[in-house]
């Protein structure tokens, strides 16, 4: 079935088509909610929430072309996940740093080289903050200013983890680099 007839069929309640969907769709979505969770119960109960709200507002959905139904089904992840950083983050931690900037003497094209698997364990394993941030701007593609409001810190806030986030990567992809060549 194809993706224009399974969200139609979807949207007319036919539960055959949303297993369907979720089965189909649902480790994508996952993935999307391990960026911003580290732990796989909040993943978990992010990826329920998500399905929620798909299968309530799947009608609304306008078919584009191949592909409309997987980037539809990521805005809704992203937007439930920017809900539940907004409402959660009067409980974030933000941790005053003083530490050294670590070198980013790291080639682009060395990045290249990195596997997928690797480069998302890399930024699993971020700070909290810097991971969140990160994540808003390179994968939600949101701007500092909307990053800021969603956690509660300024826009230069925002702008700064990002550049420690990057710093952060750079040194664990010259670190790996380095072993590897080993």
């Amino acid at each position: 079935m194809d993706e224009k007839e399974l969200a139609i069929r979807c949207g007319r309640g036919d539960n055959v088509a949303r297993k369907m969907l979720y089965e189909r769709y649902a480790g994508q979505l996952m993935a999307i909610c391990l960026r911003y969770f580290t732990d796989q119960e909040s993943a978990k109960d992010t990826l329920h929430d998500a399905f929620l709200r798909i299968f309530r507002t799947i009608d609304s959905f306008e078919y584009r072309g191949n592909g409309s139904l997987k980037a539809w089904l990521s805005k809704v992840t992203h937007s439930i996940i920017i809900k539940q950083l907004r409402e959660n983050s009067q409980n974030m931690e933000i941790p005053v740093d003083n530490w050294d900037l670590l070198d980013a003497d790291v080639e682009e094209e060395r990045v290249n080289e990195i596997p997928q698997r690797v480069l998302m364990q890399f930024i699993q394993e971020l700070p909290k903050q810097k991971r969140l941030v990160f994540n808003l701007y390179a994968f939600g593609e949101l701007s500092h200013k909307e990053i800021g409001e969603i956690l509660g810190i300024s826009e230069r806030g925002s702008s700064s983890e990002l550049s420690r986030a990057r710093l952060l990567l750079m040194n664990k992809i010259k670190q790996y680099k380095e072993k590897k060549n080993q």
